[in-house]
């Protein structure tokens, strides 16, 4: 791990999807959130990483990366998700790598990257986050 969780998030974990998918942030800078899953155990029937798991990795280290930005007490909901298949994962981890594309007040975009263990791109996401900042 580059950056550590910050003290000031209140959970023990991410949440019970990410629990249930494997997911494992790695990396918590606020301009560069790093998570990992494993394809094994998130496989559509044909034994390919399924999109939905993908789009769920999406949304958490996106949804992350807007709690860090709206800070202790802020909250946040996502509002819009986009993502485009690149290529089949079938096997190892798959890395999404979160970058800012605009933190506002109220919205907050990002971009979302994911590869597989060779780093060729598996998917392409971009997910829109409401902010409550803390009153």
């Amino acid at each position: 791990m580059t950056t550590a969780r910050p003290d000031w998030l209140p959970f023990d974990t991410q949440g019970p999807l990410d629990d249930k998918l494997g997911i494992q942030i790695t990396d918590y800078t606020p301009d560069r959130l790093v998570a990992t899953m494993p394809v094994a155990g998130n496989e559509q029937p044909f034994g390919l990483l399924h999109g939905g798991a993908t789009c769920a990795l999406a949304e958490s280290i996106g949804s992350w990366a807007a709690v860090l930005h709206a800070g202790p007490g802020g909250t946040v909901v996502g509002i819009e998700l986009n993502a485009s298949y690149l290529r089949a994962a079938t096997s190892g981890l798959v890395t999404a790598v979160c970058t800012p594309v605009r933190r506002g007040r109220t919205l907050a975009t990002f971009l979302i990257a994911v590869s597989d263990e060779a780093g060729r791109p598996t998917a392409s996401a971009r997910l829109t986050c409401l902010i409550r900042p803390a009153r």
